[in-house]
């Protein structure tokens, strides 16, 4: 559901970029404007983001295999940061060098008028674009705050495009500011700084993706709700007496690692032992699906310390 969810909101972006990015670059090349050269690099840029989230969405879903056992689930991550590497490099490096450009040899904007109608049209593709990401992402944020859901998510492909919709939105009000003060108060400058501005913004939309991709390429955890509900059930699962350690970890948007060490009651036959791990497998599967792995390593609370504490003095012994 969620890969379904995730595709129509990059499929929407993607066609209002298009369209968007052409009308972008006829109304640059008949008025001479900075900001809306800047804004068409934009598109132009996200609409390439767009393709190379659904390549790294059809990427992820390949099956696991004898060299990636775990399958391809983190790959989505991987083209996330690539997409905000694209923004960083091309959007705000091409929209600041051309304020730049145009501060050095400013020249007033001809038939600004063609810039205002083409701004306006991209602003309603722009809107209808990021509601609908706007609409998905608020399903999935559940009770926390936005910035929090974003900080939370699995799914960069949602959070990406709406803050590459978000970006646009921004640059598009700028855009315009910036046209309009230059016509108004003749400083064609303005335009200029304004190019400026939208490459400030895609500079920091690309920072915030790149260092959100970079977490889950590392490996974050599953959702504290999601922890806090395998430890429930594992405490009143017969025959245990204690859990060591659990561990998960994100190998995709909807793929959970999830590592358990558990420390069973003596009195428990081999026999009893397999059971209730295979019992708690299928609980844990049940209630939590995107829990895909599960791995559970019976060990008494003694000897799990004992190993902690082996594991502890030999990274002092060898740390710098």
């Amino acid at each position: 559901m969620a890969k379904l969810a995730s595709k129509k909101v990059i499929y929407a972006a993607l066609a209002g970029n298009s369209l968007i990015a052409v009308m972008k670059f006829a109304a640059a090349a008949v008025t001479g404007s900075s900001a809306m050269f800047s804004e068409a690099i934009h598109s132009l840029v996200d609409t390439g983001n767009q393709w190379l989230l659904l390549y790294g969405i059809r990427r992820a879903q390949r099956p696991a295999d004898a060299e990636h056992p775990f399958g391809y689930g983190m790959e989505i991550y991987f083209w996330t940061f690539v997409v905000a590497i694209l923004i960083f490099a091309v959007g705000a490096g091409v929209a600041i060098y051309e304020g730049v450009t145009k501060l050095l040899n400013p020249h007033p904007i001809t038939a600004p008028y063609v810039n205002y109608a083409v701004l306006a049209v991209a602003m309603v593709f722009e809107a209808g674009a990021w509601w609908i990401a706007f609409r998905e992402f608020r399903k999935t944020k559940g009770s926390l705050g936005y910035l929090a859901a974003v900080r939370a998510s699995k799914d960069p492909a949602i959070f990406t495009v709406l803050f590459e919709d978000s970006a646009a939105m921004l640059g598009l009000v700028v855009a315009m500011a910036g046209i309009a003060l230059g016509e108004y108060l003749g400083v064609p400058e303005m335009d200029g700084a304004a190019s400026i501005l939208i490459g400030l913004i895609l500079a920091a939309v690309a920072a915030f993706l790149a260092h959100e991709s970079k977490g889950l390429l590392i490996g974050e955890s599953a959702r504290q709700e999601v922890v806090d509900g395998i430890e429930r059930i594992v405490a009143g699962q017969p025959g245990i007496v204690a859990i060591n350690e659990a561990r998960t970890m994100h190998l995709g948007p909807e793929d959970v690692l999830l590592n358990l060490s558990l420390d069973f009651a003596d009195h428990l036959s081999s026999a009893e032992v397999e059971a209730a791990i295979s019992q708690l497998e299928r609980t844990i599967k049940s209630a939590f699906p995107e829990v895909t792995r599960v791995f559970i390593e019976a060990q008494s609370l003694i000897g799990h310390e004992e190993s902690r504490r082996r594991a502890t003095l030999q990274s002092s012994e060898t740390g710098p």
